[in-house]
């Protein structure tokens, strides 16, 4: 078993430094710093919090070695999504990124972990995929992932007893996880209004637990989170409010002081693959 669900205890993650990172346009927070020139000592130090902070908390670490030709590979998150089976390849909608996909690919087999499908067709991007429970998967469709690449998604895992669901959401929005994010099992962090009536209800019916963000959070990587399991999640010390409600909640939140690489338009989550939970 490679990843179980989205909240159980975190065990192995993949991850890839920032040395090459810049600001490019790509999104609504990049674009606000598309003319600064990124502080790389600062944000190679910020990453080594961040990778600290999962040593601390059990959790063992691999890399992706930086490459100049793939500069936006610190956001790990992004080139697929990984399952009990293996992971599911994506395919990026930007030039700049398709690099990733060789590398990743070549890095994940070093790893020993299989690769049960890919999106070739349509796009796919691992921002936009939420682990909710052991059997239910939730597929963003913002500006990085469409229509047709949660149809192939859904027939890789549709067979294997998956339910996925679509979630579409405003291009602006880039990813689900920059809008909902999955804390703990029955808990998440959202700007609800943001989503489709349907996929509110069908948290509500499920009782999943809303701690409420406004929309102007999105693009401060409110909802970035990454959950460890066993009621322990990462977040930033900038996310003042969330990380109270979390807290009076009863989560450990572990604070990371991360701002330069934030520019880029990515978070803590967004850094993060995955490997081994359960």
């Amino acid at each position: 078993m490679y990843v179980k669900d989205g909240t159980s205890r975190l065990k192995k993650v993949l991850v890839s430094r920032p040395q090459f990172l810049k600001p490019a346009p790509i999104n609504e927070i990049a674009k606000k710093w598309k003319d600064t020139v990124m502080d790389v000592p600062t944000m190679l130090r910020e990453h080594e919090l961040f990778v600290g902070a999962y040593k601390k908390a059990g959790v063992e670490v691999e890399f992706l070695e930086p490459d100049e030709e793939r500069p936006n590979s610190v956001f790990a998150r992004d080139f697929g999504g990984c399952v009990k089976e293996g992971y599911i390849m994506g395919r990026f909608k930007l030039d700049m990124r398709y690099k990733e996909h060789i590398d990743y690919k070549k890095r994940m087999e070093e790893l020993g972990i299989p690769m049960i499908g890919e999106v070739k067709e349509g796009l796919f991007e691992g921002g936009d995929f939420m682990f909710m429970n052991e059997h239910w998967v939730a597929v963003g469709m913002a500006d990085r992932t469409n229509e047709a690449g949660l149809g192939e998604i859904k027939k890789i895992l549709e067979p294997l007893g998956y339910e996925v669901t679509g979630v579409p959401l405003k291009k602006e929005y880039l990813h689900l996880d920059m809008c909902f994010n999955l804390v703990d099992d029955h808990l998440a962090v959202s700007y609800r209004q943001g989503q489709p009536e349907e996929f509110r209800e069908l948290l509500a019916k499920r009782n999943i637990e809303i701690i409420d963000v406004p929309e102007e959070a999105i693009y401060l990587h409110g909802c970035n989170l990454q959950a460890l399991g066993e009621h322990r999640v990462l977040s930033l010390k900038q996310n003042e409010c969330v990380n109270e409600k979390l807290a009076a909640k009863g989560m450990e939140v572990i604070e990371l002081d991360i701002t330069e690489i934030l520019k880029a338009g990515g978070g803590p989550h967004c850094m993060t693959f995955p490997l081994l939970r359960g």
